[in-house]
């Protein structure tokens, strides 16, 4: 009789368990820089169950027809994936004196989270609390966003450990460690994209929880070093639309980045491959 096997042929993942859809950690969320529908459906068909937000880039919403604006979110809810806006756009709303119409405009479009930030104007404490609570009497669900754009305007270390304790105390439901669409030079990496270890550690002895911390790390390497810092369930955002896949696989340990350590560190590797060599 032919031997039948079911895909993937595991008996787990290879560095813990992945915790799967509707979930509160383990968050992907992946930058849109503007797909087309096509593509926006390839990547859903594709790696929708990886997903957990699309946030349209920049203030790149506001050159979307309406209609089209709409069929994005339809979309992305079918496959469990909540849409959002750029905190540029808040940003702009509320130095023209529209928070409140753009808030109008994201409901009307189905648009259920909203970002608030600071990358590029200057909010006081109390303008930023303001924002939060207007938008969660709105039943709106927030994510913060912490730390500049300019590199020349770094906010230092406790500033940023001070404003994501702000934010949380708030009501914001995820606060998103600002890393850009490049990676490099802003927040906690460096000019290369190098994780700086020291600032890491301070923000991780300083904080209660990093629970409701997304870490934006749209490079190959800091998505690595956060994974095995943190585990597999580490929330990560400003995934490029082409390496969800990619992301998922180093979650799991179905990339070598991710399996080398877990088959040298874990017992595992012996109770299953007593032979396996690494190499």
């Amino acid at each position: 009789m032919e031997k039948k096997f079911w895909w993937p042929p595991l008996a787990a993942w290879p560095i813990g368990p992945r915790c799967e859809k509707p979930r509160s950690h383990g968050i992907t969320m992946v930058f849109d820089k503007g797909m087309g529908m096509n593509n926006f459906q390839d990547l859903l068909e594709i790696a929708g169950e990886y997903i957990d937000f699309i946030k349209l880039g920049f203030g790149s919403a506001a050159l979307y027809r309406s209609e089209m604006l709409a069929q994005k979110v339809i979309m992305a809810r079918r496959y469990g994936v909540e849409l959002y806006t750029g905190g540029t756009l808040t940003e702009l709303a509320y130095w023209q004196g529209l928070f409140d119409e753009f808030l109008y405009t994201l409901r009307s479009h189905g648009i259920q989270w909203v970002e608030i930030s600071d990358g590029t104007i200057h909010l006081s404490s109390r303008e930023r609390r303001t924002l939060i609570h207007k938008a969660v009497e709105q039943d709106f669900k927030v994510l913060t966003e912490v730390g500049k754009k300019d590199p020349k305007k770094h906010l230092a270390l406790p500033a940023l450990i001070q404003q994501v304790l702000e934010d949380t105390s708030d009501g914001a439901s995820y606060v998103i460690v600002e890393g850009r669409e490049s990676g490099k030079d802003v927040n906690l990496y460096d000019e290369s994209g190098t994780v700086k270890e020291e600032d890491m550690k301070m923000l991780i002895e300083s904080l209660p929880s990093l629970d409701q911390l997304i870490w934006e790390a749209p490079l190959k390497d800091q998505q690595q070093y956060l994974i095995e810092t943190f585990g597999p369930n580490v929330n990560l955002g400003n995934i490029p639309s082409n390496e969800v896949i990619a992301l998922e696989s180093l979650r799991r340990g179905l990339r070598s980045d991710t399996l080398r350590q877990a088959l040298t560190g874990r017992s595992w590797q012996e109770e299953i491959h007593p032979n396996t060599q690494i190499i």
